[in-house]
């Protein structure tokens, strides 16, 4: 009796110890995720393991938020989690359309780890005051944020933008189809620039890939140094360089005075060098006056400042 007594004593700890490792769940993932994995595994949520793929899967990284950094200690649902006693509550910040936080719990739980650099003046961007969330322009999970590559992210703006998908696949358009240019090449999302452009206005936008139209010049044309989209939309159209209309009829919604400027359509009547016909014949702005966006010509002409040749 004694032996077993003391077989017994010696065997019980090391099973009750083997019990205990067997029923510590272990994290799969993140550091300390075995409180969500240990339901939330490859069977259940393949998806939200996918994390340890991205950049916030970089364990190594103590930066490297937890779940709970972004949903909340969510006690009552890990509580009530698989007792089959009704509807499992659900998590302090869900991300899901089925139990989605508001919009600024969400981008709170961002923002507490991404809140400087281009994302500084998100609180009063366009898509914050829109109720737009991180998420639901992010892929947080998954391996590969569409959003962030350049030949997926403008399919994940059209989701909003309709308007500018069809802009885009007009005949005179940036390369955006083909993933040379992506719209945070000229847009800031996070930023509260207007239009959430990269740069303080659209000229200096512009400026960033068309240098040589900055100047100064000794002749400017003022339209040019105003707003570059007075002349150009820049998402598309179907006259070439962008142009909203084509000359001479976008030249004369300002360029309405007398002499050729606002001449209408028509051919002379017979041959003439009359210059007072010249706007009737090439129907061409731009054949005379080529340097439209501004001119450094130091002849002194009186014509000089029309930015032709």
């Amino acid at each position: 009796m004694c032996a077993f007594a003391v077989l017994a004593g010696s065997i019980l700890p090391a099973l009750t110890a083997n019990a205990a490792e067997k029923e510590a769940p272990k994290d799969i993932v993140l550091t300390g995720d075995a409180k969500c994995t240990s339901c939330h595994d490859e069977n259940d949520s393949p998806e939200a393991l996918r994390i340890g793929k991205t950049k916030h899967g970089a364990v190594a990284d103590k930066r490297t938020p937890g779940c709970t950094n972004c949903h909340g200690e969510s006690e009552k649902h890990v509580k009530e989690a698989g007792r089959g006693s009704g509807p499992t509550p659900p998590v302090d910040v869900g991300f899901t359309k089925k139990n989605a936080a508001s919009s600024q719990e969400r981008n709170a739980a961002c923002l507490s780890c991404h809140q400087g650099s281009k994302r500084i003046g998100w609180q009063s961007s366009t898509h914050a005051n829109q109720d737009v969330s991180c998420s639901s322009c992010h892929k947080i999970h998954d391996g590969k944020d569409p959003v962030r590559d350049k030949a997926d992210q403008a399919e994940v703006c059209y989701e909003c933008h309709k308007e500018q998908r069809a802009q885009v696949s007009r005949p005179s358009r940036h390369p955006i189809p083909e993933g040379k240019v992506n719209c945070s090449s000229c847009h800031n999302v996070h930023g509260d620039n207007p239009k959430a452009l990269a740069k303080s206005s659209v000229n200096a936008t512009c400026y960033s890939c068309h240098m040589e139209k900055r100047g100064p010049f000794v002749h400017n044309h003022q339209p040019v140094t105003e707003d570059c989209a007075i002349c150009h939309n820049p998402h598309g159209t179907v006259i070439e360089n962008l142009l909203k209309a084509r000359p001479p009829f976008l030249c004369q919604e300002c360029h309405s005075h007398t002499s050729h400027p606002s001449q209408s359509a028509g051919l002379p009547a017979g041959r003439t060098g009359s210059t007072t016909e010249l706007g009737t014949v090439g129907r061409g702005c731009l054949n005379c006056h080529t340097n439209i966006h501004g001119s450094n010509s130091t002849q002194n002409s009186a014509t000089v400042n029309r930015f032709r040749r």
